[in-house]
């Protein structure tokens, strides 16, 4: 499994754990689907909780909300983000 794909896979345990997403299972959620207004029901509160994720767990500060709108639009595009960002996953 490349890095990308064990990251993707570890972000969708963190969300349905994370959000409390009841009736989720991480392998319902696809790599391009909608994550804030989609099929999840994700809000700016879920939003709020994940960005807090990221910046314990990645050490990325993501505090635009322009750019948190782009990080945030699919699965991929949030991985992406944490992958070129996280200086751990840099390397």
């Amino acid at each position: 499994m490349n890095p990308m794909e064990k990251l993707l896979n570890e972000l969708k345990i963190k969300i349905v754990e994370i959000l409390n997403l009841i009736d989720v299972h991480p392998d319902d959620i696809k790599e391009d689907d909608q994550l804030v207004g989609g099929d999840l029901e994700i809000d700016s509160i879920d939003v709020l909780e994940l960005v807090i994720m990221i910046e314990k767990d990645y050490g990325i500060k993501i505090d635009n909300r322009d750019l948190g709108a782009k990080i945030f639009a699919t699965l991929r595009t949030l991985a992406g983000y944490i992958y070129e960002n996280a200086p751990e996953l840099s390397s």
